[in-house]
C-alpha cells in the first residue's frame, strides 16, 4: 500500500469517526425539536418515530399559555446581559491590571484570586444567602446580577494569559505620546483581546442562561423566576401528564438565545482558537 493509499484510508476511517461522534451529539437534539411537534401518542410510539405524520406547531402556541414562559426569558435576559455585559468589562480591566501595569504585590494578589477557583459554590451558597437576605435581596433578581458585576476569575486569568503574549513596547511607546490608561486600554489594548473575549464571553452567558442552583435559591415567585425554573415548573406539571412535546418546545424556546450568541460570535470564537495555537 502507497504512502497516499494510507492517507486516503486514515482520513477516510477519522472521517467516519468523526460523523459518528457528531450523529451521537447531534441526536438528543434532533429527538428534541422532532418531539415538540408530535402527538403524545407518538412520543412513546415503538419502533420510534423520528419524523411524525402531521406536525403540530400549535404546541408552540400553547407554551406561551401554559406558563409564565415570556417572562422567564426576560428575567433570563435582564439576568445574562446585564452581567455578561458590565462583567466583561471589569474583567478585561482587570485582566489588563494584571497583565501591563506594575504595582505592589501584583503576583501574589493574581494567585489569591486564582485560589478562589477552587472554593466550590456550596461552600459559599449559605453565607451568601444569608448576606443577600439581610440586604433583602431575596426573590429578586440582584443576587444573580450584583456578584458577576464585577468580573469573572476564569475570564480574568484567560484574558491576562492572552495579554502576556502582547508586547510591552506598544504599551510604553503609547504611555509615551500620553496615553491615560484607560486609553491604553480601550484603544490599543481591547481590540487586541476581542476574539479572547468574545470566546469567554459566550461561554459565560452559556453558563448564566443554563444556571438552575442559583435562581432556585433565591427567586420565589413567579414573576421573578428565570427561564430555567420556569421549564422545570413545567416539567414537573406536564411530565405527569405525559405532554412531552410541550416541554420540548418550552426547551427548543429557552436553546435559541444561546445558538444565536453562538452564531454571532463564532468568527471571534475561531479566531481566538487560531490565535492562541499559533502562539501556542
Amino acid at each position: 500500500m502507497s504512502h497516499s493509499q494510507k492517507r486516503r484510508l486514515a482520513n477516510t476511517i477519522i472521517f467516519i469517526v468523526l460523523a459518528i461522534g457528531a450523529i451521537v451529539m447531534i441526536a438528543p437534539l434532533l429527538w428534541m425539536l422532532t418531539t415538540s411537534v408530535k402527538d403524545k401518542q407518538d412520543v412513546f410510539a415503538l419502533p420510534p418515530k423520528w419524523i411524525p405524520d402531521v406536525f403540530h406547531f400549535n404546541t408552540y402556541v400553547e407554551i406561551w399559555e401554559k406558563g409564565p414562559l415570556l417572562t422567564g426569558i426576560t428575567n433570563s435576559l435582564i439576568v445574562a446581559v446585564s452581567v455578561t455585559v458590565v462583567g466583561t468589562f471589569t474583567s478585561s480591566l482587570a485582566a489588563f491590571a494584571f497583565a501591563k501595569l506594575k504595582f505592589p504585590h501584583k503576583n501574589k494578589i493574581f494567585l489569591l484570586l486564582l485560589s478562589a477557583i477552587m472554593i466550590p459554590y456550596p461552600a459559599v451558597m449559605i453565607p451568601q444567602f444569608i448576606m443577600f437576605s439581610e440586604l433583602g435581596w431575596v426573590d429578586t433578581l440582584l443576587p444573580l446580577i450584583v456578584p458577576g458585576l464585577f468580573g469573572n476569575i476564569v475570564m480574568i486569568f484567560f484574558i491576562r494569559q492572552y495579554l502576556v503574549s502582547v508586547p510591552n513596547e506598544i504599551i510604553e511607546a503609547a504611555k509615551i505620546d500620553g496615553s491615560s490608561y484607560f486609553r491604553l486600554f480601550s484603544t490599543i489594548t481591547f481590540p487586541l483581546i476581542k476574539p479572547a473575549v468574545a470566546a469567554q464571553l459566550i461561554l459565560w452567558f452559556m453558563g448564566i442562561w443554563n444556571d438552575y442552583l442559583a435562581p432556585i435559591i433565591y427567586l420565589n415567585s413567579p414573576e421573578n423566576q428565570t427561564l430555567q425554573l420556569v421549564i422545570a415548573n413545567y416539567n414537573a406539571t406536564y411530565a405527569i401528564q405525559t405532554d412531552y412535546p410541550l416541554i420540548m418546545a418550552a426547551s427548543i424556546i429557552a436553546l435559541l438565545p444561546v445558538l444565536i450568541t453562538f452564531l454571532v460570535f463564532q468568527k471571534q470564537i475561531i479566531e481566538s482558537v487560531a490565535i492562541s495555537g499559533v502562539k501556542g
